[in-house]
Formats: structure tokens, C-alpha cells, sequence
């Protein structure tokens, strides 16, 4: 064989591959810190009012980015009810929770999660106006009865909270220093139990904290509700439950009680003497009241631009970060979401802009590449598994998922040298995909690869806790971008000036060169592992 044409076919393998490095290195190289921040300044921003999924917000967020695919020339392929083709994939969530709910007492309005709350569920859809009638304590014990000789039928009982003592501080149902049943966290139930044995309409327990520690109760409950009325993918059927009880303040019994008195001890003074309860039973007017049920449906949407490939376009990468965040707290702050995930959002745009400059130019990938902002991540990562489901693509040809969620940031453990990133996943189900990587980073980017949540025993099991665990679970390979959570992660300081977009940058082109090697080599990546 003549060896002259040997080592002229080797050096035109060795140009060819230096020039498909310098081309895809011309095309990261528009992925730059500005150009995050100027997305990041309108998705992150308080005008978007922390883009809760389904919410206004969130809206916003997906027509901007849908307006960048257009401009990318990416091509819409969801279709709409009208065979219309659009880069929104719509889905539905549900999610039961309270209406109207509140209470008229004494020519007064009291509101929900303000001056009191509910335990249980129950359905009042429209007014009801009952009499109300105190029951002390609302105890029913050998030792101490409040409803001895007392008629509740058809009322709404009035009760206080905890259980009552002595003049020597002894508890009048044990006859000791220790608290009977009818005090601590089950004791509401005991109680709204044994007033509605007796033909009692509702019941109102008296909170045995006040002020700022009622205020803070109310907070947690609130939380409690949001987590027990969250999101799902299906219509919720509830069994609504008869031991249902409102906790109200101190405030809001006083005027039940027709008393001045609006410290709770004085008013537990006004109504109980020397350990022995007086005027049990005595008619406190009338309350009106509603707490209406609802089953609310959240109309949302993926956003999701497609660049067709070449040779290869009927294989196809998926680029994914969630477009949704937490939204509005109670106390009316806006979680503007800068990293979580809006890092992920602005990443997504800038890739899809690199690879539609490079397209452009003739070097379009030979794969097809599908980028897509998910919706419901935050409620349980429904965006990204309505996909799975229903893929706008089939999962059989779909060659790996590149994720990215929270890359703006750095943590306590990295503090010292901000140039990482965690990795996660892209060993479990394709060693190539894990060799990708590495080769990436180490021609091109040089940042430190932290595995550490990778370890199938590390207890924030961080793989299962964002949209690329719904391509994993289908069997496609993924790698989950991520540089760990801080001090403002689901609060309101997280936000467009904390972002280090110098940091952020080489982590999106460390994506865009693993893209560009997975939509352009000859073989597709093997899946040849399964780890958990």
C-alpha cells in the first residue's frame, strides 16, 4: 500500500475533525453571559409574577419563548383542536381546593387563612345561617361533661381549644398534672366528633394561640392546604368528610361569644371561674358561613420548537428546562424563579439560537434536535411526563434528553471555585453518553464534573427530581445539568442579580458541544446500562 496515501487520508481525517471542532466552537461561542441576562431579565422579571404553572405569568413566559423559536426557525409540531400546527403542547391540571369560604359574625366579615381555618373537608356552597351555642370545651368525659344537660342540635358549637383546670392547676378530666385525650394535635377531631354525635351543624374551635402565633399557625396551615390541594393530571375525586371543624382567633370568638374581650386569657377568664365553666350554653346570636369546594382546571402548555435534521432527521435529541415556577407567596412576594429555572429557560434559547446560526450557515445537525420548556415541574413534574405519554416524537427515536435546571448559582460547597456543575444520570443508561460528556468538557470547557448526586444513596435523590427522570423512565438516556440549591431556592430573593451568568455560560456551551456531538456522530449512543 503506498504510504504516501496513507498519511495524506490521515491528515484528512485529523483537518476534517479540527474543522467540525472549530465549527461547532464558533457556534458556542454565541452562547454568551449577555445574552442570558437579557432573557433572564424578562423571564425572571416581577411582571411575570413568578410564572405559577398555568398562571398569567407563566403564560407570558411561553409566548416569549415561542416567539424565539419562531424567530430561530424552529418548526412548531404540536397541533392544536383545529389540526393547526403550534409549538404549544396544551394539557390539562386539576386541582381541588377551596372557593368562596367565610364567616359573618356580629355584622363582620372574617376571611380564610386570615382569622381562622379549616381541618377536614367540607362542602357549604351556598350561605347558611345557624345559631351558635358555647359548649365550654366541648369535653364529653366521666369526670367532666360540657354537654350534660345541653341541647346542640342544629347548631353551631362553640369550643375552646385544649381542656380545662382547676384552681390548683390540676386537669379536671385527669385530676392530675398530665393532659387527658382531649388536648394535643388529635384532640379537634375528638371534639368535632362528639359535637356532631349530638346533632351539632358545625363546630368552632376556640385556637388556644393568639396574635402573632395565631398568625403564624394560619401561615402553616396555608402551606399544609397547598400541599393537600395540589395539581394532578386527572380529575380528583374527594370523599368529603362530616369532622370538619374551623379554628378560629381569639378575635373572631369574642364576637361569637357576644364578649368585649379580645385577649384570649381574659376571655377564658369571662367565661370560666375558678376551674368550673358558667353560662355554658348560653345562645351567642347566629353565625353565617360558606366554604364552597371547587375543582379547579389549569389549562398549561410545553413550548416545543423542532429543527430537522439531515441524513439522520428521523432520530431525535431533546433539549428540555422547565418554564414554571412557584408564583406568588402568601405574604405577597413574587418568587421571580432567576435560577429555578429560569437559568434553565434562557439556556434553552440560547441553544436553540446556536444551532439555528449554525443551520443557517449549512452546518444544520444530522440528527433532528427538539427544544422544549416544560410546564408542572413544580407541581410534580407534569409537563415533562404529559409528554412521555403523548410524545410529540417517538420515545423509540429519541437518542438522549439534555436537561437543565438550576445552572446560575453556586452552593455552600462550591463557593470557593464557582467553575462546576453537577451531572447527574449520564452514566445510568448509556456509557457512551457518560464518555460524551467527559470528552466535552475536557476539550472545550474544563469545569469541574461533580457526581456527588449521582450516587444512588445520596438522600436529596436529586435523578428523580426533575424533567429528564420522565425520559429516563421510558428508557432514554439523560443528563440532568445542575449546580445545587442555595439559600433563596423557592423564596423570593431569587432573583435576575444574583445570577452569575460568567458561570452560566460555559455550562450551556458544555451542553451545546455534548448536543452537537450526540445529533452529528455516525452511530446513534448505545443504551447499555440500567442503573439505578
Amino acid at each position: 500500500m503506498n504510504k504516501k496515501l496513507i498519511w495524506a487520508g490521515m491528515l484528512a481525517t485529523v483537518a476534517t475533525v479540527a474543522q467540525a471542532q472549530d465549527v461547532a466552537s464558533r457556534y458556542a461561542a454565541t452562547i454568551t453571559p449577555a445574552d442570558l441576562k437579557k432573557h433572564l431579565t424578562i423571564i425572571a422579571s416581577d411582571s411575570l409574577e413568578g410564572r405559577d404553572t398555568g398562571s398569567p405569568g407563566q403564560k407570558k413566559a411561553a409566548d416569549y419563548v415561542s416567539k424565539h423559536f419562531k424567530q430561530y426557525g424552529l418548526t412548531p409540531i404540536a397541533t392544536e383542536a383545529d389540526g393547526s400546527k403550534s409549538y404549544y403542547q396544551k394539557y390539562n391540571l386539576y386541582r381541588r381546593g377551596w372557593g368562596e369560604v367565610y364567616v359573618k359574625a356580629g355584622n363582620q366579615q372574617y376571611d380564610l387563612n386570615k382569622d381562622f381555618y379549616l381541618n377536614g373537608l367540607l362542602n357549604v356552597p351556598e350561605e347558611a345561617t345557624v345559631p351558635t351555642i358555647w359548649a365550654g370545651y366541648g369535653i364529653e368525659a366521666a369526670q367532666y361533661n360540657d354537654y350534660a344537660g345541653l341541647d346542640v342540635t342544629g347548631k353551631t358549637v362553640v369550643v375552646f381549644d385544649g381542656e380545662p383546670k382547676d384552681a390548683k392547676g390540676n386537669y379536671l378530666v385527669s385530676g392530675g398534672a398530665e393532659k387527658s385525650n382531649w388536648s394535643g394535635p388529635p384532640s379537634w377531631q375528638r371534639k368535632v366528633a362528639t359535637a356532631l354525635s349530638k346533632g351539632a351543624k358545625y363546630v368552632f374551635i376556640v385556637s388556644e394561640k393568639s396574635g402573632t402565633e395565631f398568625e403564624q399557625e394560619v401561615r402553616q396551615r396555608s402551606v399544609m392546604a397547598r400541599r393537600i390541594n395540589s395539581m394532578t393530571m386527572k380529575p380528583v375525586e374527594e370523599s368529603l368528610s362530616n369532622i370538619a371543624a374551623f379554628t378560629v382567633s381569639p378575635e373572631l370568638a369574642a364576637t361569637l361569644l357576644k364578649s368585649s374581650t379580645r385577649n384570649l386569657e381574659k376571655l377564658k377568664q369571662d367565661i370560666t371561674k375558678a376551674g368550673k365553666t358558667v353560662d355554658k350554653g348560653r345562645p351567642a346570636g347566629s353565625v353565617t358561613l360558606k366554604a364552597e369546594r371547587t375543582n379547579e382546571v389549569i389549562e398549561t402548555e410545553n413550548v416545543a420548537g423542532f429543527m430537522e435534521g439531515t441524513d439522520k432527521k428521523d432520530e431525535v435529541l431533546v433539549l428540555t428546562a422547565h418554564l414554571d415556577h412557584i408564583g406568588i407567596s402568601a405574604d405577597g412576594q413574587i418568587n421571580n424563579g432567576a435560577d429555578d429555572d429560569g437559568s434553565g429557560t434562557v439556556s434553552i434559547l440560547e441553544l436553540a439560537e446556536a444551532f439555528s446560526q449554525a443551520k443557517a450557515a449549512g452546518n444544520g445537525p444530522r440528527r433532528s434536535i427538539l427544544f422544549m420548556t416544560v410546564t408542572g415541574e413544580e407541581k410534580g413534574l407534569f409537563g415533562s411526563e404529559y409528554y412521555s405519554e403523548n410524545p410529540l416524537l417517538p420515545l423509540s427515536n429519541t437518542v438522549a434528553n439534555l436537561n437543565i435546571d438550576m445552572i446560575g448559582r453556586v452552593d455552600k460547597a462550591h463557593e470557593a471555585d464557582p467553575k462546576y456543575v453537577y451531572l447527574i444520570g449520564s452514566d445510568k443508561l448509556s456509557s457512551e453518553l457518560h464518555a460524551i460528556s467527559e470528552a466535552a468538557n475536557s476539550k472545550y470547557i474544563n469545569y469541574k464534573l461533580d457526581y456527588t448526586f449521582n450516587d444512588p444513596k445520596d438522600p436529596n435523590r436529586f435523578y428523580y427530581r426533575s424533567d429528564h427522570y420522565n425520559f429516563a423512565k421510558k428508557g432514554v438516556p439523560v443528563i440532568f445539568y445542575f449546580t445545587g440549591v442555595h439559600e433563596d431556592y423557592h423564596r423570593p430573593g431569587d432573583d435576575v442579580e444574583k445570577i452569575m451568568f460568567d458561570k452560566q455560560a460555559p455550562i450551556v456551551q458544555l451542553v451545546f458541544h455534548t448536543a452537537w456531538e450526540l445529533a452529528n456522530r455516525d452511530a446513534r449512543i448505545v443504551v447499555d446500562s440500567n442503573k439505578p
